[in-house]
């Protein structure tokens, strides 16, 4: 069986990646831009033998509404 490297040592300083991510938590992503994200997911994890067109997945992500369950 192969050695396993320890999991358990802390991960190298990535500062480029933290720099983008620090970024990241600042940008908002309007409802348009979800929508099409949500659009693209859809279509994108469809079976290739599905009816499932780029059309028809943007058309259900306009039907769906999300509501803030939050406390």
């Amino acid at each position: 069986m192969a050695e396993r490297k320890s999991a358990l040592t802390r991960a190298p300083k990535r500062p480029r990646l933290e720099a983008l991510l620090a970024e990241a938590r600042n940008i908002t992503v309007t409802d348009d831009e979800l929508r099409e994200q949500r659009a693209s997911f859809v279509f994108g994890n469809a079976p290739r033998d599905s009816d499932i067109t780029k059309e028809s997945a943007a058309k259900a992500a306009r039907r769906i509404r999300l509501t803030d369950v939050s406390p």
